[in-house]
């Protein structure tokens, strides 16, 4: 799982030269990888990286073609949330989770004293990144931060992730021959190089941050970040709730914030159907599948998550995963069957909007905040209730509708 702050942005633009797929013919630069290597270790002598680091990092290096090919066919399908839920807070990973809380509970109550992350909010972050630590990735961190700094999709912002990678090996802090996934991330919490470099913590000061097998490195590192992206000690993320029958769905969103005492006089209740608690405390309201999903209450450490991984469903999933490490139930919402969407379908969607006077901006495939808002102009006009989500009964009205 890619993760940390960084949300991949779909492209058409064809591949740099020389790591092309089937799909393309590479692009028209005639810049070779020699050449980008070239480049790259001028500007990393300029960051003072030894000569001997990056002999060693660059010696036979090329690039590598399935790292372009996992960067464009990522996400090939929009999972609705029922089934983004049900593949990550499996049973398989509730229990592994809480033998893993039960196994580190020394570490972990250690670090909740010294940076204020409970040890579930943790052990939910190591669940979904990696499967605590079974699935760390097995590619050369050097090899693919490479191939993807010399692809011209996003050459700038891969350039400081590998320049910083090559700080922290010629530094000793991370290994040479490092391993992780497709897009650089790395360890048993998927930090990318850049957020190693910042909040890493070497917590037994044996001078390497551990990021695979060091699990006091591992959740030091995991709970400083949280800690300094904005996590409030003794604060929930959030809550399921439910709505009141003639609820103004338009009120569903990140942007809209209200006391929870307010949004109690506003028909929302807990998930079983009591009073909210009286607080005065901000929160917002999300509908993962729309009007007819469940709904969530969400306070300012929801959005610590999100600054995590900048995805709703990911940032719900370890919400609750976290809950039911502590034994929380299931949720009480009775799960939707639901056809998941294909990038072809947001394409047809986002098209037909736009053809209709609701501009969603380029057709991607992917529903954004532009493709959201559109929906929400297109339900009000029509008449429907306006939750913004882009979902297959939203595919099937517009495949009906005439002009």
């Amino acid at each position: 799982m890619l993760r940390f702050i960084f949300c991949f942005i779909f492209s058409t633009s064809v591949y740099a030269a020389g790591i092309g797929t089937d799909d393309t013919q590479g692009s028209s630069s005639t810049r070779s990888f020699e050449s980008f290597l070239i480049d790259i270790r001028t500007q990393a002598t300029k960051q003072g990286i030894s000569e001997a680091t990056l002999d060693q990092a660059f010696n036979e290096l090329t690039p590598n073609p399935k790292v372009i090919k996992f960067d464009r066919t990522q996400a090939e399908f929009s999972q609705n949330f029922w089934r983004y839920l049900g593949s990550r807070v499996s049973p398989y990973r509730l229990e592994k989770g809480i033998k893993a809380m039960h196994n580190n509970q020394q570490i972990l109550q250690s670090n909740y004293q010294k940076y204020g992350v409970p040890p579930h909010i943790i052990v939910a972050f190591w669940g979904l990144e990696t499967n605590y630590g079974n699935n760390t990735g097995n590619l050369s961190l050097i090899r693919s931060l490479a191939t993807l700094s010399f692809d011209q999709r996003r050459s700038a912002f891969f350039t400081k992730q590998l320049l910083t990678l090559l700080k922290l090996i010629d530094d000793d802090k991370i290994p040479m021959d490092a391993k992780g996934s497709w897009a650089g991330a790395m360890g048993n919490v998927q930090f990318m190089p850049t957020n190693v470099a910042a909040y890493g913590i070497d917590a037994d000061d044996d001078g390497e941050i551990g990021l695979w097998d060091n699990n006091e490195d591992i959740f030091a590192s995991a709970a400083n970040f949280l800690q300094k992206i904005g996590w409030h000690r003794g604060e929930r993320w959030g809550r399921e709730v439910t709505l009141s029958q003639n609820f103004d769905y338009q009120l569903a969103n990140l942007n809209t914030k209200k006391t929870v005492d307010e949004w109690q006089a506003l028909g929302v209740r807990t998930a079983a159907e009591r009073d909210l608690p009286s607080s005065s405390m901000k929160a917002s309201l999300v509908l993962p599948m729309g009007y007819n999903g469940p709904a969530f209450l969400v306070y300012r450490n929801f959005r610590a998550i999100l600054r995590w991984n900048h995805s709703i469903l990911y940032a719900l999933s370890v919400g609750h995963l976290s809950d039911r490490l502590v034994g929380t139930n299931a949720l009480l919402a009775k799960p939707l069957t639901e056809p998941s969407l294909s990038r072809d379908d947001i394409q047809f969607i986002q098209t037909k909007l736009t053809l209709l006077g609701f501009d969603t901006g380029e057709p991607d495939g992917i529903s954004g905040p532009k493709t959201r808002a559109a929906t929400r102009a297109y339900q009000s006009i029509n008449k429907l209730p306006i939750d913004g989500y882009v979902g297959y009964q939203l595919l099937q009205q517009l495949q009906q509708h005439k002009p």
